[in-house]
């Protein structure tokens, strides 16, 4: 039988779903291949006692990062708001550290890649982290390659992931690794998941994450924008409107919200679009209309190279019950 040890750290704070994910589709592994494939699991706490989740459930570690511990093959650490609170003192760091050296791997979800990089772990190095966090992570650890759209990276043995329950997307790239796809297939059919999922974090992230400006030139040209979305814009045309050179509006845009003003436009657009998918039956003709695409293949294609899937696709997988009835759901 081969048997592969896991050790899931633990700090106050954790997000459950971090672990439990995970450790729900490893454990398939032993059901699946009639005990002859195992993960040995231990979860090693950074306190002594019983540790607390973010969720308030509470579990009693196997042991703690104090105690002697046996070479893991792969170490996995979760996120959760705790994960602010153990970066304030060095030992889970150092812990993790010594664990990348003596471990085939190891990995962390969500903002776990925080204590990562309090480690030293992503210098360097492609990660990937809950989307909400990715411009925090890229302030604190700029010598780390944030993938703000990737749901899983694995850059040397160092291995991390989206948010939440991206956990399960990386146990089954680590089951593939190590007993092949047709394990990790089998595996995910059971936990009823896609072994791979399509898409980026941008499908369900907002991607108009840019407020107003207190700017009051700013605030109106982002107000009028939204209001007239179907409308083609440039940035002469808008310059022409606010009497000013579009060298003066661009510069004075960007500097305002960081983002230049035709990018925000177009998370504009395409934030429109996610909306009205997702809440009304309105056709993707229409819906391009409204939003300022030249048609419904202008959508598509910017849906499939921003979102990684069509409208179709997107309306399908979050569109809300209570949806607006009027129109067609076709182009």
């Amino acid at each position: 039988m081969r048997k592969i040890t896991v050790a899931m750290v633990l700090f106050p704070g954790f997000q459950l779903l971090d672990i439990a994910g995970p450790r729900d589709a490893f454990a398939e592994v032993r059901i699946l291949s009639k005990g002859e494939c195992e993960y040995e699991m231990l979860t090693v706490g950074t306190t002594r006692g019983m540790i607390p989740s973010s969720s308030g459930l509470t579990t009693q570690p196997d042991r703690t990062i104090f105690d002697p511990c046996p070479p893991f093959d792969t170490v996995i650490v979760p996120g959760g708001l705790g994960v602010f609170e153990v970066l304030e003192d060095s030992t889970l760091s150092d812990w993790l550290a010594r664990q990348q050296k003596l471990s085939r791997r190891i990995a962390a979800v969500c903002n776990g890649a925080f204590a990562f990089g309090a480690a030293g772990l992503i210098d360097n190095r492609t990660v990937a982290t809950h989307w909400m966090d990715v411009a925090r992570l890229s302030v604190m650890f700029p010598k780390a390659r944030v993938e703000p759209d990737l749901i899983h990276v694995k850059d040397g043995n160092v291995y991390t992931t989206a948010g939440v329950t991206a956990g399960i997307d990386l146990a089954l790239v680590m089951i593939e690794e190590d007993f092949g796809r047709q394990m990790a297939l089998d595996v995910a059919k059971y936990l009823i998941v896609y072994v791979r999922r399509a898409g980026g974090q941008s499908q369900f992230s907002p991607l108009l994450e840019t407020q107003a400006s207190d700017n009051t030139l700013v605030q109106d040209v982002q107000q009028y924008l939204l209001a007239n979305l179907n409308l083609a814009h440039s940035v002469e045309s808008l310059a022409k409107r606010l009497n000013m050179s579009p060298r003066n509006l661009s510069r004075i845009f960007s500097r305002e919200c960081g983002i230049g003003l035709i990018a925000f436009l177009s998370n504009a657009r395409i934030d429109a679009a996610r909306r009205y998918l997702e809440s009304t039956n309105r056709s993707i003709s229409e819906i391009a209309r409204r939003c300022g695409y030249e048609s419904a293949d202008a959508l598509r294609r910017t849906f499939i190279r921003r979102l990684q899937v069509s409208p179709l696709e997107y309306r399908h997988r979050f569109r809300s019950g209570g949806a607006d009835r009027r129109g067609s759901s076709t182009a």
